[in-house]
């Protein structure tokens, strides 16, 4: 729903929030008349983040894309774009995400977004007021007669549906943790030296993932649970995603060939 009087400051939601820099409850007063238009680098905001928050009936379609690991003391589900904090090797210099790559829901919604509501126990729609192509005048407008637009309630039905599958993913990763599923891993890279022998391994990255030994050990029943409530198949496109390392280690060297420079930062 979207609110004029709610009590949430905008000190309390900026920065808490990957790519919102300004998010705002969403009203009428205050937006009525802005709207959002096309821009020539949609994306550009994804470019300097190597990891994407995931809800959980994403990790089948990502991991064609993606590793997809959790991190974290909250163990989020993530989509691995990139193995330098600011390198996200999946945007192209135009701002669009390569074609086969799958694009999260979680940047899909952007500008858009719900935030908490204690006092009132309610979800608010805030708007980034920062990104870029939010305009005064934008051709999609955000209000008309001091109503939301159809392309609002559009967004806000998104992010309903966004928060419906944040909490699936919560119950997700409880269910995980709650069987002790989860242990500690290390992507490594062990490179070659140039007489062809293998060079020291570089560690690239430490996560947590299902374990596989664990996950055998599990009694039959409790197998047979997960797999009729979904879980096995999200665990098991988890684990297919991993193998998604050399894809990033090769993105990585074919980025670093073309800008030379890149590689000695």
């Amino acid at each position: 729903m979207t609110d004029t009087t709610a009590n949430t400051s905008e000190e309390g939601l900026a920065g808490s929030v990957l790519f919102y820099e300004k998010p705002e409850p969403l009203s009428a007063e205050h937006h009525g008349t802005l709207g959002v238009d096309p821009v020539d680098h949609p994306y550009a905001f994804v470019a300097k983040s190597h990891v994407v928050p995931l809800t959980v009936t994403e990790f089948a379609p990502a991991a064609l894309s993606y590793p997809v690991i959790f991190v974290g003391e909250t163990r989020q589900p993530v989509a691995v774009m990139g193995l330098r904090p600011t390198e996200n090797l999946f945007i192209e210099p135009n701002g669009e995400f390569r074609a086969e790559a799958y694009i999260p829901g979680y940047v899909r919604r952007y500008p858009f977004v719900f935030a908490n509501d204690d006092a009132q126990k309610r979800m608010i729609l805030c708007i980034d007021r920062a990104a870029e192509f939010v305009k005064e005048g934008g051709a999609a407008k955000l209000f008309e007669d001091g109503k939301p637009s159809a392309y609002t309630q559009q967004a806000m039905e998104f992010c309903n549906n966004f928060e419906q599958e944040r909490l699936r993913t919560e119950a997700f990763v409880t269910l995980l943790k709650d069987l002790d599923l989860l242990e500690t891993r290390d992507a490594v890279f062990t490179p070659r030296n140039a007489d062809g022998t293998a060079g020291e391994p570089q560690k690239l990255a430490d996560y947590y993932a299902v374990s596989e030994e664990k996950l055998k050990t599990l009694p039959a029943k409790k197998l047979a649970e997960l797999r009729d409530n979904g879980a096995l198949g999200q665990i098991y496109a988890h684990l297919v995603s991993l193998l998604g390392w050399d894809r990033l280690i090769a993105m990585t060297f074919q980025r670093a060939a073309k800008t030379p420079a890149a590689a000695n930062a």
